[in-house]
């Protein structure tokens, strides 16, 4: 194995390397920087990114990179794992989804080298390590008041990528369009196959989704050749969703939930009630089609026309097969953490 280059680093076989991206300066001549880290095995294989916190408030893939980190050495593992824990570090401590220009880095690939903050972060974190990697696996959460159920968002029209969303064992899999400006997009269009791992809240800490994403990742480390195959069978079949929707207020007032995250629901089903704040007025909120919860909106307040429930839709007679891989996911995931 010949030493991996990156960023202007090399990194020997079984070794790792900790370093700094310098990406953009703040006006007052700060520098902006992404911290990265690299186990470059001692045998030759992919080139795996695990990155986080391209949104600065999803905190969740932090931990998981974290944890990943802590669990793994380069001399076990074949091929080459770059993992950024915070790609948005001015979010990142601001609390916030954006940058200073209040632009979305996820919406700012490729980008560019003289534009705006998040034109250079952008620009300057594809050309000196994204381009360098053959798979990625970008970690995100719901919005700030929005829980996800983990899930993989990709583009399964290429298959080396529902390969890697297969692998990973999320129960839901949701074949999603891409969207300009965002890493996933770019990274897919270069031949890099993307995988888009949600689950959790933004500024909250989710175990469970936490310990799905870093069991995930091992599961397309394993499926790569990077790692040896498991012992342990897995029992979660994750299934492809046909589409999805989000179901909306129809008044406004406090908001009082009727399901949970991974619940199927029924067409008609009672999905929520919202009450006005003396609680004269209540409507009721219904499902228009058979599903699962994949999202929901925790903030009790809300406003007509709010999302409140994201639901997914499968094929005829599978809802029922998703909410049994929920659980069997629940407890995989639980058996592990007890592991």
């Amino acid at each position: 194995m010949a030493p991996f280059s990156i960023a202007g680093h090399n990194v020997w076989p079984g070794e790792r390397l900790a370093f700094d991206l310098e990406v953009a300066q703040l006006y007052t001549h700060a520098p902006l920087s992404i911290p990265v880290e690299v186990l470059h095995g001692r045998k030759p294989g992919p080139v795996l990114l695990v990155n986080a916190a391209i949104h600065g408030d999803e905190l969740n893939g932090v931990e998981v990179v974290r944890q990943l980190l802590a669990r793994l050495q380069p001399h076990k593992i074949k091929g080459t794992l770059v993992a950024v824990p915070v790609v948005n570090v001015f979010g990142f401590v601001h609390k916030s989804r954006y940058l200073p220009d209040r632009r979305d880095l996820n919406r700012s690939f490729p980008g560019s080298e003289g534009g705006s903050i998040a034109a250079r972060m952008a620009y300057q974190f594809f050309t000196e390590i994204v381009q360098h990697c053959t798979h990625v696996i970008d970690l995100h959460t719901g919005a700030i008041h929005r829980d996800n159920l983990p899930q993989i968002r990709a583009d399964l029209s290429t298959e080396a990528t529902r390969e890697m969303a297969e692998a990973f064992g999320a129960p839901v899999v949701i074949d999603a369009v891409l969207r300009d400006g965002s890493l996933r997009a770019e990274a897919e269009q270069a031949d890099i196959p993307v995988l888009t791992y949600e689950g959790g809240e933004a500024l909250r800490f989710d175990k469970f989704a936490i310990a799905g994403g870093v069991h995930g990742v091992i599961n397309v480390m394993r499926n790569l050749g990077m790692m040896p195959a498991s012992r342990r069978k897995a029992r979660s079949e994750p299934v492809i969703a046909r589409s999805s929707s989000w179901v909306r207020a129809n008044s406004n007032g406090i908001l009082l939930s009727k399901v949970r995250l991974g619940d199927r629901v029924k067409r008609g089903q009672l999905l929520a009630e919202i009450s006005a704040p003396l609680g004269a007025d209540v409507t009721e909120v219904f499902a228009h089609r058979d599903g699962i919860v994949i999202g929901m909106h925790t903030l009790p307040l809300v406003n007509e026309g709010d999302a409140l429930m994201h639901l997914a839709y499968f094929s005829s007679g599978a809802t029922r097969h998703v909410e049994e891989q929920v659980e069997v996911f629940r407890d995989e995931v639980s058996d592990l953490e007890m592991h």
